[in-house]
């Protein structure tokens, strides 16, 4: 498959309406979910890799719409990682200590050290997306924002994190069903905020501003739209492009500080 067009071009504006929800890949789901055992393995053994040699960190951002498959993607793909060499952080509402801070000092802090996979569920960009749609904060504020958030990622990039950013693209229609499903679901009422009907009326607002956040794609880190209205896809791409990304970072295990055939285990 080819990862590259689900890239965002650096520098490049986007129209989310140009880009799919619904895209297979020109896989059956099938095709899709065989494919997954082997590149999970791979993920593994990446990781452990990276976890032995501590030389370089990886930060793993995932944005996206209400129901839009945050947490999936963290169970289904993040899963595949050992959990001692991952931390998954979750970005709400800034406390008032957070709020006493500039806005970039929570989200310092939980970034990965070295040897690390970072995962943002939610990120750096909830400061200007939803200040942005409630008008909390006006446009040259945001712009301002978003040029301190790409010079934080450079700062990280320099000190060793490679930092992969995916927007998981759903269309309104499948937002409306996952919605819906756990409305029916007594199983599933905890995840439904009722909050997220009112976020879903600014949908128009919410794409203006995600296609301005997708600007701030680089070479060193790029944002990548992926089709998320089907999950067995979402899975699959997301894991390809995290094998590439590590892959590319080629983490090597540490030499020996001894000759193993020297000892002898009695």
């Amino acid at each position: 498959m080819q990862l590259d067009r689900y890239r965002v071009p650096p520098g490049q504006r986007v129209r989310l309406s140009n880009w799919p929800t619904d895209d297979d890949g020109g896989l059956s789901k099938a095709e899709g979910e065989a494919l997954l055992p082997d590149l999970q393995q791979r993920l593994a053994n990446l990781q452990e890799r990276l976890y032995a040699e501590s030389q370089q960190a990886l930060l793993i951002v995932l944005q996206a719409r209400d129901a839009g498959g945050k947490d999936g993607t963290v169970k289904h793909v993040i899963g595949a990682f050992n959990p001692s060499g991952v931390q998954v952080s979750n970005f709400k509402v800034p406390t008032e200590e957070e709020r006493a801070h500039d806005f970039l000092w929570r989200i310092h802090r939980q970034t990965p050290r070295l040897g690390m996979i970072g995962v943002f569920n939610r990120s750096q960009y909830e400061d200007v997306l939803v200040t942005r749609v409630h008008h909390l904060i006006d446009d040259q504020t945001a712009q301002r924002r978003l040029k301190h958030i790409c010079a934080f990622e450079s700062l990280l990039t320099d000190s060793g994190t490679r930092i992969v950013k995916f927007y998981l693209h759903i269309s309104p229609e499948e937002q409306k069903k996952r919605l819906e499903a756990r409305l029916e679901d007594p199983s599933k009422h905890w995840k439904f905020n009722p909050g997220d009907l009112q976020e879903r009326a600014h949908w128009d607002a919410y794409t203006a501003v995600y296609e301005d956040v997708l600007t701030t794609s680089t070479p060193a880190a790029p944002w990548y739209v992926v089709p998320a209205d089907r999950k067995w896809f979402r899975n699959l791409l997301v894991s390809q492009i995290l094998v590439q990304t590590l892959e590319e970072m080629n983490p090597q295990f540490p030499a020996p500080s001894f000759n193993a055939a020297d000892l002898r285990i009695v």
